[in-house]
């Protein structure tokens, strides 16, 4: 059985299809177009409530949206970034590896946070593109990056949820591994399925097969889908619950212990929030997503980009929509690509990908082969749930040597540090759990340190990293037998040869259980 979408004369390759026209008929039955206007628009209207409500419902008035506004999309770490991965396929070809996305990576100069930076920062150090998105070296493996970094996997893959989920993993495993990957699976599969649906809640129901069923992350999306079906009136009870449920044991150090949660579970049950309970309307299925609150940008930029497939460009209203063609041929940041140059490569790959799967092409049409989810090996990871933050001017600390106090910024945070800039400084800790998170200050005059677990040397401290790459996460474990256990730094004096100095500076551990 094959699926059809009609993208124009001329095989449609070489046409902006579904880029910017005033006053466009709605799309013929059957049909679809290749669309980012549904994602522009949510994360430019969502940019001013990012991170404003964390374990709460955003209440009270919401930005007041103009059309000029999207123009602040083409600045979006959400948009950018995922098309270094597509400059990769266009150089290297679909077959493009892991390692391939990663050396992309490592060169790239935009700024980076989280899992994102964590994976900058490995690549930097000479572990593989295969492994910089692995727990052992990344702590924000769960974290929310690929998720947000998936959408063009999913518009090249339309009716192919086996091939999104080939692509996602390739490219997924630079930054994200288990549920942090499942993240990317889950939106690409969402956009794939969109092609072919029109019911938002049928296609979180698609994209959900496409995930292990035993993941965490599949489990918060049926939880989702349950309880909306048991309380279709009402999407805030169905928030609170899953506050209650699924916003706790955050692994990430920004997140363990505070409101903020970057996790791409919760992230991903408000995006899937926002399209059982938005009704197939634009601005209803945005604003649940953003109101849902943590990362309020990308949740209704996700959302809404999915249901802007649904209803093609033309079924957007013009409102969300008309501020696009006067920035159409603009490049986004750090990219030379426009809006209308990745509608037209977005198509060329679509068409690739159906021939490659057992499609056709016709002079005015793609035909997709009929395509059943399939999920990938599951693979799930934690550190525990957090117990104890123990700053660095806590007594339980012992610090021998020339360490010296320093106030720094540390991500949303201000925090006093402990640092040594020379060789045989101490510093040690006893805790009781099972893993254990070394959180600092980074940078380019970073340098190094060994870690002793128990008495045995388990690991090393590199601060140093390449500009605009902010990550705070130092060093950590996890899987230790429970019970009590002590942590001791030693200070090299040593560093990376980029780096200007000698500098390692301890904020905070972090103990789980």
């Amino acid at each position: 059985m094959e699926r059809t979408v009609v993208f124009g004369a001329v095989l449609g390759l070489l046409v902006a299809v579904g880029a910017p026209q005033q006053g466009g008929t709605p799309s013929a039955a059957g049909e679809r177009k290749l669309t980012r206007a549904g994602q522009m628009v949510g994360v430019a209207y969502g940019q001013e409530t990012e991170f404003k409500a964390m374990g709460r419902i955003l209440e009270g008035p919401l930005p007041v949206w103009s059309p000029e506004l999207v123009s602040r999309a083409l600045d979006q770490d959400d948009l950018y970034v995922e098309m270094t991965f597509m400059e990769v396929m266009e150089r290297v070809g679909l077959d493009a590896t892991t390692q391939d996305h990663g050396e992309a990576f490592r060169t790239s100069q935009y700024m980076l946070w989280h899992a994102n930076a964590a994976a900058r920062r490995l690549l930097n150090r000479g572990v593989t593109g295969g492994m910089t998105g692995h727990p052992k070296y990344n702590i924000h493996a769960n974290d929310i990056d690929f998720q947000i970094e998936a959408d063009f996997i999913g518009l090249m893959t339309p009716g192919l949820p086996q091939e999104a989920n080939k692509y996602c993993d390739r490219v997924g495993r630079v930054m994200n591994h288990g549920d942090g990957l499942y993240g990317g699976m889950f939106v690409a599969s969402l956009y794939s399925a969109a092609f072919f649906e029109n019911d938002p809640r049928r296609v979180v129901e698609q994209a959900l097969a496409s995930l292990p069923a035993g993941s965490t992350y599949a489990a918060a999306i049926r939880d989702v889908l349950d309880w909306s079906k048991a309380n279709p009136a009402d999407w805030r009870q169905t928030w609170h619950q899953i506050e209650n449920k699924w916003n706790k044991d955050d692994s990430c150090p920004d997140g363990s212990m505070s409101p903020f949660n970057i996790d791409a579970r919760l992230n991903g049950a408000y995006i899937a929030l926002g399209l059982v309970y938005g009704g197939g309307d634009f601005a209803q299925t945005m604003e649940v997503s953003m109101r849902a609150g943590q990362d309020s940008d990308c949740n209704p930029s996700s959302a809404a980009g999915v249901l802007g497939v649904i209803l093609g460009y033309s079924g957007i209203p013009e409102r969300w929509t008309s501020g696009i063609p006067a920035i159409a041929d603009q490049k986004f940041s750090y990219t030379n690509y426009s809006y209308n140059d990745i509608v037209r490569l977005s198509v060329e790959r679509a068409a690739k990908l159906a021939q490659r799967a057992g499609g056709t092409l016709t002079d005015t049409e793609i035909r997709f082969p009929d395509q059943a989810p399939s999920a990938p090996a599951l693979e799930q990871w934690s550190m525990g749930k957090p117990d104890r933050a123990v700053n660095a001017a806590d007594e339980a600390w012992s610090w021998t040597g020339a360490w010296t106090d320093q106030s720094a910024s540390e991500g949303r945070y201000r925090s006093t540090s402990r640092v040594s800039v020379a060789a045989g400084d101490e510093a040690s800790l006893a805790f009781t759990g099972t893993a254990i998170a070394l959180v600092g200050q980074n940078g380019q005059d970073g340098g190094r340190a060994r870690i002793h677990l128990d008495g045995k040397l388990v690991g090393e401290i590199d601060s140093y990293v390449s500009e605009r790459t902010l990550d705070h996460a130092l060093w950590h474990t996890y899987g230790l037998q429970p019970g009590k256990h002590v942590i001791r730094i030693v200070t090299t004096g040593e560093a990376d040869t980029r780096s200007s100095g000698r500098k390692v500076a301890i904020s905070r551990a972090i103990a789980f259980r």
